[in-house]
């Protein structure tokens, strides 16, 4: 069994916000793969279902982005999973918009969503950033990461959420570099 966190904000006003994008992942993927209905649990939204033959439960902490760890170790302790059973889709300011990469561990370059689960669970845990891009300037940042999306960029934000969907068996079987390939070539079609 695998935890798959998508992290974001809470609330329609947040809905299309770039720091949302990791809910938008999960909301996908649930749609594509048929998976049970929402339930509320571990301080937010859960979600059970299959990708492949792999049960997968899917988590969006309803803890706002900065307290997301919370959630997530709930969800961990009560699942007794370790950290090689966690996924966590999140905006990515240092990928070009739409682009898509996978990393094990590491840092959390600023993202108070993945500092929170790094403090309550530890920080080697599968990341998939999904790039949104850097408006340029430091100064810009919160601004632009909690924009939402432009309606031009509206195609292509659906034509990743719809790779990463389609291509998610990938990332069930451990297969990484094979699920960034077969992303980017849908993607390109």
């Amino acid at each position: 069994m695998q935890l798959w966190v998508g992290l974001g904000n809470p609330g329609p006003q947040y809905a299309m916000q770039r720091h949302n994008v990791g809910f938008m992942a999960l909301d996908v993927m649930a749609d594509m793969h048929n998976f049970g209905a929402v339930q509320k649990k571990f301080q937010g939204w859960v979600q059970e279902g299959r990708i492949g033959t792999e049960k997968v439960i899917f988590l969006k902490p309803a803890t706002y982005m900065n307290e997301s760890g919370r959630s997530v170790g709930e969800a961990m302790r009560f699942y007794k999973l370790d950290l090689n059973a966690l996924t966590v889709f999140h905006d990515e300011l240092d990928l070009a918009p739409f682009k898509v990469k996978v990393k094990q561990g590491g840092g959390h370059a600023g993202h108070n969503g993945l500092r929170s689960i790094d403090q309550h669970c530890g920080g080697e845990f599968q990341r998939v950033r999904l790039g949104i891009g850097h408006p340029g300037h430091k100064d810009r940042v919160t601004g632009y990461v909690l924009g939402n999306y432009a309606k031009a960029e509206q195609d292509a934000l659906v034509g990743m959420l719809g790779a990463v969907s389609a291509e998610a068996e990938w990332l069930i079987k451990g297969d990484a570099p094979r699920f960034m390939t077969e992303v980017a070539r849908r993607q390109q079609d």
